[in-house]
């Protein structure tokens, strides 16, 4: 298995090139402590000071995704966001937030932030959260994947990202995808709560294990609607995905 110097697996764009990400903050000893961080997952990394020489690296480095403080010394973090999304539309966005109110953190997400962290955080939360972010947006791969999956009739091109049953396309969002891909990667295999949570969110979402069984049924209803079952939940224990058998 392909891995970074952090021993997690190495992740990379699709085309195998590094991935790019963008530090935001004008604390530079905050900025340089989490350019490491990210420098030892194998990606390449700019950082800004400002609203505007944060849209100017933008502009420059194209990046995959962006760490960015939500209080800066021109602006603040969402009209930055704004500013960003007219250079690069998919862009993944995390903020970093001293502030602790549900108000803030609602405001970032509707902004169209992808997730955020609140201050004090640790490196590997950060770094957890932008490989999940990274993924379920479909700007990153891991190296060891290969690129077709297949559980009976159900068939996934993970470089594509199109997933058909039967020669049936099916249409998933970035997370079903990610959670598909975990389940078929795992065929026959029990996968618990704990386990699906760690994976495709890739952090603890809190005990809020009710965020699976709601992907699941997600799932269910696309890739086994009018069709035999592949996908089972095992009472106590997690689901499972395997082929139908005649």
């Amino acid at each position: 298995m392909n891995t970074a110097r952090s021993g997690r697996p190495a992740l990379t764009r699709p085309d195998g090139t590094p991935l790019r990400v963008l530090v935001v903050d004008d604390d530079p000893d905050l900025a340089e402590v989490l350019s490491g961080a990210l420098r030892y997952e194998g990606w390449q990394i700019r950082t800004a000071g400002d609203g505007a020489s944060a849209v100017t690296a933008a502009r420059e480095l194209l990046p995959d995704a962006v760490v960015l403080d939500v209080m800066l010394p021109d602006t603040d973090g969402f009209a930055v966001l704004r500013a960003l999304h007219t250079v690069k539309a998919d862009v993944c966005v995390l903020f970093l937030t001293a502030r602790d109110a549900v108000e803030d953190r609602i405001k970032g997400i509707t902004a169209g932030g992808d997730d955020y962290v609140t201050k004090p955080f640790s490196l590997e939360e950060v770094v957890a959260r932008l490989r999940g972010l990274l993924r379920r947006a479909g700007m990153a791969r891991q190296l060891d994947e290969g690129p077709r999956l297949t559980v009976g009739d159900l068939v996934m091109d993970e470089e594509a990202r199109e997933v058909a049953r039967g020669g049936e396309l099916i249409e998933l969002s970035p997370t079903e995808f990610e959670l598909l891909r975990f389940l078929m990667r795992n065929p026959r295999r029990v996968l618990s709560k704990a386990q699906i949570l760690d994976r495709v969110w890739s952090y603890d979402f809190g005990g809020r294990a009710h965020v699976v069984e709601l992907y699941i049924s997600y799932l269910r209803k696309k890739v086994d609607a009018g069709r035999d079952p592949m996908i089972h939940t095992v009472r106590g224990a997690g689901y499972v995905i395997k082929p139908v058998t005649p």
